[in-house]
């Protein structure tokens, strides 16, 4: 029972309250460029999510023959080859995805949450944990992912998945898309907003001030000496 709440909590913790993408603003670079819709974002999402789990399995089976000195190489190959081959199987199976999505498939080998999970969780723990850390890590950041595409898909276009949501003026209905949304920016404010959101929500999340504020002692007239 209590590796069954472990397993659960190693989980879901990453979902929210440890999310990669709004607590540690990592992977965000595919979060903004892959969202104008919510199919691209889910196999985004997808796809980051096999590969962080299939990398943090091998890598955590080898673990204990992999030398120190070489281990950031041979995990960077790991997740190489995994991104491969999904790369592949998206060309072959879902092309027009494929191409949409365009080089951030590739750069999934890149990305700081993947080898973030394997050199700090899956190096050190069994392989049935490292899969289920790396499972919350990539539901985590795919969360984050079907949000914002959602978001930036259905006031950008009034669709989801493709399909007409909200009526659009020009064919007698009553909404008109926001351009904005499809742009850049939209994916900053969107991202923005939420951690915003949640960091006020759970304050614990926000950042100790680097520099503690001014506090007028209590013989400080505040005039220039």
């Amino acid at each position: 029972m209590a590796s069954s709440e472990s397993l659960w909590s190693t989980l879901s913790a990453p979902l929210i309250r440890q999310n990669p993408v709004t607590l540690q603003i990592l992977g965000i670079c595919s979060a903004l460029a892959v969202t104008t819709s919510l199919d691209t974002a889910l196999t985004m999402a997808a796809s980051l999510t096999v590969v962080v789990v299939v990398a943090a399995g091998v890598i955590s089976l080898i673990r204990r023959h992999i030398p120190s000195a070489i281990r950031l190489i041979i995990q960077i190959i790991i997740i190489a080859s995994i991104v491969i081959v999904i790369d592949q199987v998206l060309k072959a199976w879902f092309f027009e995805l494929s191409q949409r999505l365009s080089v951030f498939v590739s750069l999934i080998a890149t990305n700081c949450i993947v080898l973030g999970r394997t050199e700090s969780f899956a190096r050190s723990n069994p392989p049935l944990r490292s899969m289920v850390d790396a499972l919350g890590s990539g539901l985590g950041y795919g969360l984050v992912l079907v949000l914002v595409g959602a978001c930036r898909e259905l006031f950008g276009m009034g669709k989801l998945l493709g399909m007409q949501v909200l009526p659009l003026a020009e064919s007698g209905g009553w909404f008109t898309p926001l351009g904005l949304m499809l742009l850049a920016p939209s994916a900053f404010f969107l991202l923005g907003g939420l951690i915003w959101a949640l960091r006020s929500i759970w304050p614990e999340q926000a950042e100790a001030p680097e520099f503690p504020p001014y506090s007028r002692g209590p013989t400080d007239t505040g005039e220039a000496r």
